[in-house]
């Protein structure tokens, strides 16, 4: 149990590494013009992406979760993997990556790195790393809770995205067609 709460320790690190350069971006964004979009939803993401982390520490230790090294080393695997895709998501957007919406007018969509494999690698890092990350040490409630309300919020927040890229002329669809390429 001490290893696993020095990795949701490490992760916690990450997220305020994650908030640092998400604050230096965002100044930049501003800076060129940039416009936020769905202010909204920013604390229900805040609130639950935290909420994962203490239900990481505290299911394993109040259900007496176990240690089962087939599930927990496939999903430390997963975890890390999850990581990897974040921050290679991180340096292919530059200044652009932000957990918040935000758009620079004039700024092509980008496409290199996993934006040329996925429409969305940020969100399928989260998606992975929030049912991997609990399953660690099997705190499998914690893992079904965030993925479902993941889920609903992924939903709202790519939909925010889609929306804020059309509106900031990047994309551009007929109204019955839902807009493609949502990258920031």
């Amino acid at each position: 149990m001490a290893l696993y709460l020095l990795l949701i320790g490490l992760v916690a690190v990450e997220r305020l590494a994650e908030l640092t350069t998400a604050r230096r971006h965002r100044a930049w964004s501003l800076a060129q013009g940039g416009r936020e979009y769905g202010r909204g939803h920013y604390p229900a993401m805040v609130a639950l992406h935290t909420a994962l982390l203490v239900g990481c520490v505290v299911e394993p230790w109040a259900a007496d979760r176990p240690f089962v090294p087939v599930l927990g080393w496939s999903a430390l695997a997963l975890a890390v993997a999850a990581q990897a895709l974040r921050w290679w998501c991180i340096a292919t957007l530059g200044p652009r990556w932000n957990t918040r919406v935000l758009i620079v007018p004039g700024l092509p969509l980008v496409e290199a790195g996993p934006y040329r494999l996925l429409r969305h690698p940020n969100y399928a890092a989260v998606v992975v790393e929030g049912f991997a990350l609990p399953l660690v040490h099997s705190a499998w409630l914690t893992a079904l809770g965030f993925t479902v309300l993941n889920l609903v919020l992924l939903r709202v927040r790519i939909g925010c995205e889609e929306s804020a890229l059309t509106d900031g002329g990047r994309l551009r669809a007929p109204a019955s067609v839902p807009a493609a390429g949502s990258r920031r």
